[in-house]
């Protein structure tokens, strides 16, 4: 019987033991993905302030064209 007891202690033993080691590695991917989504979030940021930007030149870009067909207009200026 004592045979079988230490065998199952060293089981035990060694099972505890890779049960400490997947923690420290399940700690550590824990950390990765935390580090992993505050990027994400910094670049929805980033990308979101680009969208406001892009819509800003665009809006200004469409008041260009339509103050150059105006002058065009007043000008008498036929477009290509």
């Amino acid at each position: 019987m004592s045979e079988h007891t230490d065998l199952v202690l060293q089981h035990l033993r060694a099972i505890r033991a890779e049960l400490g080691a997947l923690r420290e590695d399940v700690r550590e991917i824990k950390t990765r993905v935390g580090h992993v989504e505050t990027e994400m979030g910094h670049l929805h940021t980033e990308l979101a302030h680009v969208h406001s930007v892009l819509a800003e030149q665009s809006v200004r870009i469409d008041r260009l064209g339509t103050r150059i067909e105006r002058i065009e207009k007043r000008l008498e200026i036929l477009p290509a």
